[in-house]
């Protein structure tokens, strides 16, 4: 009788990677750090415009959307590769440049799709850890633990679920400590940290810089991301890449996301504010809470962690359980104002 396959032994050691992505509809979405509101009005407003049966029959194409984009990011096209999500970016990344237990360092914790693919593809996995306390970015402890066979470097900036980040001069001495290493900056919460590693792409060729549409710009249904780094690494990138990973929905999308730029302000403004009242909400209520650079906050629930945040649920409230990587804690989307006030409204109720 015939036996299934046996998957490669770096599969086997794994564990499965299961987001809690269900029964979310109608809930309020502090969980994920999605945009809390939606995409521009503009974007529905364009796909529903640029639509047809016979342009969904097409394969997509890129040639409008590329040049659009990287003049956004202030680059050459020659510096940007199109992905489905910052997760593609990622899985390329690795698939071009390491090798079968090669040295990947992360951090810990952090993104748990730089572990994912790692293990895939059975790299040899170092993490540094963040300082334990202020959860501060252990630029120094990395730096020591950066050396010759190390092939990959993945950095958060700023760092999910911490929300802590590390200034571009400390990004330098990273690229500089490893020149033959490629070292990814994911800058998913650039808009709400205002720190970019983009003018360094120019000096260092081992530098890659991942962005995406699934935060602030209220995308996340349609998984687009953009990696930018020298033009020589992102033609082998290419090679590695499906054709057609990006859906021609995405690539639309974005061809108008980037020109609504008094929403994108308007909510960036929304979520500091918001972001400040949660810091003065755990004040008042004596909750150890963690300053976060991104639009999320990491706070301290103690030993009742998971049963506060399904007590959340059952009152409509979606927060995250950070628990099992950081005892005790729980981490929650700012969006709204109006939305902050909601969820300690809940909170009390369970607190």
């Amino acid at each position: 009788m015939a036996e299934p396959p046996v998957p490669r032994k770096a599969v086997l050691a794994m564990a499965p990677y299961s987001p809690p992505t269900s029964g979310r509809a109608g809930k309020l979405r502090l969980d994920f750090n999605e945009n809390t509101v939606g995409a521009s009005p503009r974007v529905a407003e364009f796909l529903r415009e640029r639509l047809s049966a016979e342009a969904l029959a097409v394969y997509p194409e890129y040639d409008r959307v590329r040049p659009k984009l990287a003049a956004f990011f202030g680059v050459e096209e020659s510096r940007l590769l199109l992905t489905n999500g910052t997760d593609e970016a990622i899985q390329v990344l690795v698939n071009t440049y390491v090798d079968s237990g090669e040295e990947v360092v992360l951090l810990k914790p952090s993104y748990a799709m730089y572990r994912f693919y790692a293990e895939v593809a059975g790299a040899a996995i170092r993490e540094i850890p963040y300082r334990s306390g202020d959860l501060s970015f252990p630029l120094e402890e990395l730096l020591e633990g950066l050396g010759p066979g190390t092939r990959a470097v993945f950095i958060a900036n700023p760092n999910n679920p911490t929300g802590t980040g590390v200034p571009v001069e400390g990004i330098r001495r990273i690229l500089e400590a490893v020149p033959r290493a490629a070292v990814l900056v994911d800058e998913a919460y650039y808009e709400f940290s205002g720190v970019t590693a983009i003018p360094l792409l120019e000096e260092f060729p081992n530098l890659f810089i991942s962005r995406t549409f699934s935060k602030v710009y209220g995308m996340a249904a349609m998984r687009l991301g953009c990696l930018l780094s020298h033009p020589g690494n992102i033609a082998f990138l290419h090679k590695a890449q499906s054709p057609y990973s990006v859906n021609a929905l995405a690539a639309l999308a974005a061809e108008v996301a980037i020109t609504d730029t008094a929403y994108i302000r308007d909510y960036v403004a929304e979520v500091r504010a918001a972001r400040e009242l949660l810091y003065e909400g755990f004040g008042r209520r004596g909750i150890r809470y963690w300053p976060s650079e991104a639009n999320f906050v990491l706070f301290d629930a103690g030993p009742r962690a998971v049963a506060i945040r399904d007590a959340l649920r059952a009152r409509g409230v979606l927060v995250r359980d950070r628990s099992y990587e950081l005892p005790g804690c729980v981490r929650v989307t700012a969006g709204t104002r109006e939305q902050v006030a909601r969820f300690f409204e809940a909170l009390d109720e369970v607190w």
